[in-house]
């Protein structure tokens, strides 16, 4: 993990395209500003947490246990092939 200090007002960049700015600090708390692209989700870790375990839920309800397994491996099957094809190709 890196660790950052900043100060009020003063931002870190990650990548290109995302800033995330120090915008208040009162007691334990620190308010930070973000600016992000659109297709760029930004949540706080336990509602993220929340989304995984309801995204979770609900593909389990869709498909039968041992029709999702096989369909899981069949992915990770098909998408070993295309990636071979690919380091050959590069």
């Amino acid at each position: 993990m890196l660790v950052l200090s900043r100060r009020k007002d003063e931002t870190i960049m990650i990548g290109d395209d995302i800033e995330i700015t120090v915008v208040d600090l009162k007691g334990d708390s620190v308010r930070l500003g973000i600016r992000a692209p659109r297709e760029v989700a930004v949540h706080r870790k336990e509602v993220y947490e929340a989304i995984q375990r309801e995204n979770l839920e609900a593909q389990r309800q869709a498909l039968p246990d041992q029709e999702a397994l096989g369909r899981i491996g069949k992915l990770l099957r098909d998408g070993s092939k295309a990636k071979g094809r690919d380091d050959k190709t590069a």
